[in-house]
């Protein structure tokens, strides 16, 4: 289109024409490498973030672990001080009174506690021989005695227990 003031414009020449085609490919051709390159920013920078998500999950079930594991003996030191103390006295009542808050609380943070019961199967996977001796009662490979409860927080052992195994019947 021309109009009064304007001149119209020269059609473009050959080599001009060519000029500008090998311009528009490289332009293309960057643009498609930049394209790549976001897409690939992008890619790292979810794979980052799924990271971080992780890394933090795991700090946190890490810093949990460590904490129970820290309060197990005093919850140990607690029942020993149940089991020694007489029932229906005010001391007794006041540390069941405390050992079952401290229960609570721990499983709060999703503590299991795992017993064994004698008579029960010794399980390598949540019991932790202490010793073994020879029984009439129980047969080769069962638990006689608990001394420790095993505790689980969601699906893993963070502590076995800790029981005494019978070797059988005495010689």
């Amino acid at each position: 289109m021309t109009t009064e003031n304007s001149e119209p414009q020269p059609a473009p020449l050959p080599d001009e024409l060519e000029q500008l085609h090998h311009a528009l490919s490289e332009v293309k051709a960057q643009a498609a490498e930049n394209y790549d390159k976001f897409l690939r920013a992008a890619a790292d920078l979810e794979n980052y973030r799924k990271r971080a998500f992780r890394d933090r999950d795991e700090a946190v079930r890490a810093a949990r672990e460590s904490v129970i594991n820290a309060l197990l003996p005093a919850l140990d030191n607690l029942e020993r001080a149940l089991d020694h103390s007489e029932a229906g006295t005010s001391l007794h009542d006041g540390l069941l009174q405390v050992h079952k808050q401290f229960q609570r609380v721990l499983a709060d943070f999703g503590l299991t506690e795992i017993i064994a019961h004698p008579g029960d199967a010794f399980d390598t996977a949540t019991h932790e021989a202490i010793s073994h001796i020879e029984s009439a009662e129980y047969p080769e490979g069962t638990i006689v005695e608990q001394l420790n409860s095993a505790y689980k927080l969601g699906d893993r052992l963070l502590r076995p227990a800790r029981v005494v195994v019978s070797k059988g019947q005495p010689a």
